[in-house]
């Protein structure tokens, strides 16, 4: 659904989501970068499970949740991309301290 555009061509930064090396642009947010490699959805809901994704990308809904780095929470429509990062869906909630 999502693609880049031609001339939105920038340097590659190599990151790992889900355990599995991939690559996104240099100036991509986190979401950005994989809806572009079509991974749409982020996290699961805790109560039912549903897969949600990024929604408004501008920090608003909490739609777009991952764990970065093993931290929990992160707005992945926030997050500037960086070389190196490990990007993990949430999976349910995050306990406090964790």
């Amino acid at each position: 659904m999502f693609r880049r555009l031609p001339e939105a061509a920038r340097p590659a930064l190599r990151f790992t989501f889900e355990g599995e090396a991939v690559e996104g642009r240099e100036g991509d947010s986190v979401a950005a970068a994989l809806l572009a490699l079509g991974h749409a959805a982020t996290r699961d809901t805790a109560v039912s499970g549903a897969p949600r994704g990024p929604y408004c990308m501008m920090g608003v809904c909490f739609d777009c949740l991952v764990t970065i780095d093993g931290v929990g929470n992160r707005q992945a429509c926030l997050v500037p991309l960086r070389a190196g990062m490990d990007v993990r869906r949430q999976r349910g909630k995050r306990e406090a301290g964790a």
